[in-house]
């Protein structure tokens, strides 16, 4: 994601304008550099700090909560110990929980080192190639850096797919909320097809009635569960992994976190993420794309 994501900055950026990037590979930073450093100046630095020190805009994509309290928290070379600047913008855009993000972006913000958004992403690798990712932002839309933040998400985002969504943690929280349905509504598609194609349906047949009636979805647009049905889906290209079931696991996990928190019980969540856990560890499907879990589905668990 981060990959795509900086290319399309590199190459729509002004080419007076230097690119700083950062990756725990160094082999992904040296492959950026030669394929994009005819788009304009690009800089590998070595720590969070570097970057925040050097850069007006930071934009930050890790795995887990632990990695962005790393990245921003830690005293010799987190973003916190670069200089203060209250003109620094920095867009976080990892999948992580609602407090994590509070919890680092009020520290960033108390300590003077820049104004702290969470700005989670949807659209996957293909969208961050394509520059066509949609962004949920922490961020009121009355906030004076509306305009600057807007401009800066414009050159990886659809403009319609912007998205301010109110106060710091707020972009985390639609984030959750969409991959919730991204997670349940996955396993449900590849039930219901598993049904219509044993009961002798034809799977473009039942892709057609689908998208037609009141069950049609962008999952079954884009990222159809079952081979064929959509082509460029992981399903189509034997189930290429784009996103493992382990970290379709930690998304679930992360709505079932959520969902307690406020006093919702995560019924789908809690068989959705049994199911993931299941196919990760399935000979059939280790290793896969998350969407291989209609493998098991369709096979029998």
């Amino acid at each position: 994601m981060g990959y795509g994501m900086a290319s399309n900055i590199r190459q729509k950026l002004s080419p007076n304008s230097t690119v700083f990037i950062n990756d725990v590979n160094p082999e992904a930073c040296t492959r950026f550099l030669v394929e994009h450093r005819s788009n304009g100046p690009i800089e590998i630095v070595q720590t969070a700090k570097e970057a925040a020190s050097k850069a007006p805009v930071l934009i930050s994509m890790v795995p887990a909560p632990e990695h962005v309290q790393q990245v921003y928290l830690d005293k010799e070379n987190g973003v916190i110990a670069a200089p203060p600047s209250k003109d620094r913008l920095v867009l976080e855009c990892s999948t992580i929980d609602v407090d994590t993000q509070r919890e680092v972006g009020n520290t960033i913000m108390d300590a003077g080192v820049g104004s702290y958004c969470d700005a989670p992403v949807s659209g996957g690798p293909r969208g961050a190639v394509a520059g066509t990712l949609a962004f949920m932002i922490g961020s009121p839309s009355h906030d004076p850096r509306a305009s600057q933040i807007h401009s800066i998400v414009s050159l990886m985002a659809a403009s319609e797919k912007i998205f301010l969504c109110g106060a710091l943690g707020t972009g985390a929280a639609a984030k959750i909320s969409n991959n919730y349905l991204v997670s349940t509504f996955s396993i449900a598609l590849s039930e219901a097809f598993a049904v219509g194609l044993k009961n002798g349906l034809d799977k473009y047949v039942l892709a057609d009635v689908i998208r037609s009636s009141s069950g049609q979805s962008w999952v079954g647009e884009h990222m159809h569960p079952c081979p064929g049905v959509v082509e460029g889906a992981p399903s189509s290209d034997g189930y290429r992994p784009g996103f493992r079931h382990e970290m379709m696991v930690k998304d679930t996990m992360l709505g079932i976190l959520a969902a307690e928190g406020v006093g919702v019980e995560p019924r789908m969540a809690r068989t959705a993420v049994e199911m993931y856990r299941r196919a990760a560890g399935d000979g059939r499907t280790e290793g896969l794309d998350f969407a291989s879990v209609f493998k098991l589905i369709f096979e029998g668990e």
